[in-house]
């Protein structure tokens, strides 16, 4: 039994030595207040000391996360670090090995997007030529099973437009009414993810911010390439990289009726990716097998609008050549990093990229700082998958950190998952089949190819039950 004197000693070390810690750490889970009511509750000392020692066992760290960007490997990090902080294996994990811990660490996870919902960019060249399919790509955030029953997560619509490493804290500004004052915020942070990918333009990805915006945008493309005009002129795709392919197959498979031409600057499709000869190949024997005209070396010099209503253009090409069409698409996709848009300027390099380690941290900020997805300075082609698989690496390394900090684990034990180096592959989705191409496969080309690698719905059922964000979470 303890004496009077050590649980004096026990009151005078959490008034003295523990005040300002518990007072100004964010992240503990009790009040102080209501530690202090503890200690003058006028128990015996006995009991006291033994309400203490209860108490100061059930003070845990809170920490907080801040993710920013929704898309794959935003949502990536986000699942699977749900899972490790309620004692579960990361959904990513099909292993049997065991787990770290199965304790339950208190965690509020803040995701920051421009967007007000999951975007299934993969399927967005179906969504442009299919209406039964448009609405299915955009899932709100707040109207997904799996995110909106899981405790402590919350999404902010906004961008970050700075963050300071060395104060953990991002500002965000919000979106506005037309004319009305910028709304900015404060948000605080342990760690970070990076997670805000590349920034496109239409119609490569949506321009829209909201789903209601996005499905506005969407239809009126729809009609475009639906008209009286489009049937009688004909639809052509500029650009002969991956979104371009997809997109000209998608709307002649969706529209057999609709003449669909694709132009292409170089003599060979996919000419930007590394990827053999043989693949560009057989996309392009796909292409033509669907109905869609190819325009290969050349260059569109000119393009003028010769009529508002009906729709119709003039293309003047290299080759000499004057085409008409009635809905002209540019699918030359400009991309740009976003790193480089709010993170110090040595994370990224002289394109944008942010540099990070093999275990996904950035480069030169302080420990807790992540970057995944296609925002990273990384081999390999940009792919959902990868970037979906980045966002549970960073999540099991973040978690790590949380054990160390908890008492779990010690730092010396930390073994990091890396990301090993990413080999050129690829699958485009033509008509009713589909070409893919892995190192270890090599080039493949088929129907079956399609339903494995895109199922029915060109991969938007293998995304969504890959991150199980139709199951509700259970803690």
């Amino acid at each position: 039994m303890q004496s009077v004197a050590a649980s004096d000693r026990l009151v005078d070390e959490i008034y003295q030595g523990k005040e300002n810690r518990f007072k100004a750490d964010s992240r503990a889970t009790v009040p102080y207040e209501l530690m202090e009511r503890q200690v003058v509750s006028g128990r015996s000392p006995e009991r006291l000391s033994h309400s203490i020692i209860i108490f100061v066992s059930s003070m845990e760290l809170k920490f907080k996360v801040l993710v920013i960007g929704g898309a794959y490997a935003g949502l990536g990090a986000v699942t699977n670090l749900l899972d490790l902080t309620h004692g579960k294996r990361p959904r990513f994990d099909y292993s049997e090995d065991p787990l770290e811990s199965e304790h339950r660490i208190p965690v509020e996870i803040t995701v920051v997007d421009e967007r007000d919902g999951y975007m299934h960019l993969i399927g967005n060249p179906l969504a442009l030529a299919d209406r039964q399919y448009t609405p299915k790509v955009w899932q709100r955030f707040t109207e997904i099973p799996g995110l909106r029953t899981a405790p402590n997560l919350s999404f902010i619509q906004g961008t970050v437009t700075s963050l300071c490493p060395t104060t953990r804290t991002a500002i965000i500004t919000k979106p506005t009414a037309p004319g009305a004052p910028i709304e900015t915020l404060t948000q605080s942070y342990d760690y970070c993810i990076v997670a805000t990918g590349l920034r496109r333009v239409w119609p490569t990805v949506p321009s829209a911010l909201t789903k209601a915006t996005y499905l506005a945008e969407a239809t009126a493309h729809l009609e475009r390439v639906e008209s009286a005009s489009a049937r009688q002129h004909g639809v052509v795709v500029i650009g002969g990289g991956a979104v371009g392919i997809e997109m000209a197959a998608e709307l002649k498979h969706a529209h057999h009726e609709l003449p669909v031409t694709l132009i292409h600057s170089r003599a060979r499709l996919l000419s930007a990716e590394p990827l053999p000869d043989k693949f560009a190949e057989s996309a392009a024997e796909l292409l033509e097998k669907t109905g869609v005209s190819l325009k290969l070396s050349a260059r569109v010099l000119e393009t003028v609008k010769i009529s508002e209503e009906p729709e119709h253009w003039e293309l003047r090409l290299s080759t000499g050549e004057v085409m008409k069409t009635a809905v002209v698409i540019t699918a030359i996709s400009g991309q740009h990093p976003t790193g480089i848009e709010f993170l110090p300027k040595e994370a990224v390099d002289k394109e944008g990229y942010v540099q990070i380690e093999s275990n996904l941290a950035i480069k030169t900020l302080p420990e807790g700082h992540f970057c995944v997805g296609d925002a990273v300075k990384w081999s390999g082609i940009k792919r959902a998958g990868a970037a979906m698989w980045m966002g549970c690496l960073a999540a099991r390394n973040i978690h790590q950190r949380m054990l160390v900090e908890r008492g779990e684990k010690k730092k010396e034990d930390i073994k990091d998952s890396e990301l090993d180096p990413i080999p050129p592959m690829m699958a485009l989705a033509v008509g009713n089949e589909a070409v893919g191409y892995s190192a270890a496969e090599g080039v493949t080309v088929g129907e079956e190819v399609r339903k494995m690698m895109f199922g029915d719905d060109l991969g938007w059922s293998i995304c969504w039950n890959y991150m199980k964000l139709g199951e509700k979470f259970k803690a």
